[in-house]
């Protein structure tokens, strides 16, 4: 399955959407878009997961560089719509205590 990354402007507030699966064959396509987003300097971003099937450790590692880059600068990168299965690899992995995560866009514009 094929990784699909997009983005958008909500109220000036960056939101980027990610659709199928995120593993080691494509998770080039992630942290390209990742580091192009920080590259221009933006430091807080929202990542929407609600398409998202399945993160690998090569995802998970693609986050946790983005989450370094933004921190120096007071940024975040900020998750919403972890499916059941994608919270658990969070959960074991132990980056719940390192993302903000909401359960919806909304939420996260909402608490931005």
């Amino acid at each position: 399955m094929t990784l699909t990354v997009t983005e958008k402007n909500q109220d000036d507030k960056l939101i980027i959407y990610c659709e199928g699966r995120i593993d080691s064959t494509n998770a080039n396509i992630f942290e390209e878009k990742l580091a192009a987003v920080t590259g221009e300097g933006k430091n807080k971003f929202i990542i929407d997961f609600s398409k998202i099937a399945f993160v690998s450790s090569a995802g998970l590692r693609v986050l946790l560089i983005a989450a370094k880059k933004v921190k120096p600068n007071g940024g975040a990168v900020i998750l919403t719509g972890l499916s059941p299965e994608v919270q658990e690899v969070f959960d074991i992995s132990g980056f719940t205590a390192i993302f903000t995560i909401h359960k919806t866009v909304d939420e996260a514009l909402a608490n931005y």
